[in-house]
């Protein structure tokens, strides 16, 4: 039985429950796994004691659902934030709390997924109608009129 939301919790190095995108694509829970460690900036005297730093991997090649051509936007999306293995990395350190930081690495996954899912739309050539064209050459020649008005007048010698 799938999950309806990505309420995952740390257990080891593997997260709880898959990743749910829509309801033909999500990220098997096995695909995804996580590690901990101490976030930086402020946070007083906790910020020594607790990994609050989440580093979540997903393989992507394990996603369900995910058409080969979406895999492939999936990919040039993610291009810079790939590991050696081939592996998704997404950093949280929003927060506190390493449950919430889980939370918030999954949301990361789920949108940039979902962006990946849009076909972005073909581009189709367009040309200037012929008024358009003669407009802008009308506006570019009184332009120049008015410029060539503001010059001083040529000395007659």
């Amino acid at each position: 039985m799938r999950a309806l939301t990505c309420s995952a919790r740390p257990v080891g190095f593997k997260v709880t429950r898959e990743i749910q995108v829509t309801d033909g694509v999500w990220v098997p829970a096995d695909a995804v796994t996580m590690s901990a460690a101490r976030s930086g900036g402020p946070g007083g005297q906790n910020v020594n004691k607790v990994a609050s730093k989440v580093d979540l991997r997903v393989d992507l090649s394990r996603i369900v659902g995910l058409h080969p051509a979406a895999h492939a936007r999936l990919q040039s999306l993610c291009r810079n934030r790939l590991d050696a293995d081939g592996h998704l990395q997404m950093v949280s350190q929003l927060t506190r709390d390493q449950g919430r930081n889980v939370d918030d690495a999954c949301e990361k996954v789920k949108q940039l997924i979902q962006h990946a899912l849009v076909v972005p739309k073909k581009r189709r050539k367009t040309k200037p109608s012929r008024g358009a064209v003669q407009r802008r050459l009308t506006d570019k020649k009184q332009h120049a009129q008015t410029k060539q008005n503001r010059r001083r007048p040529a000395s007659e010698d």
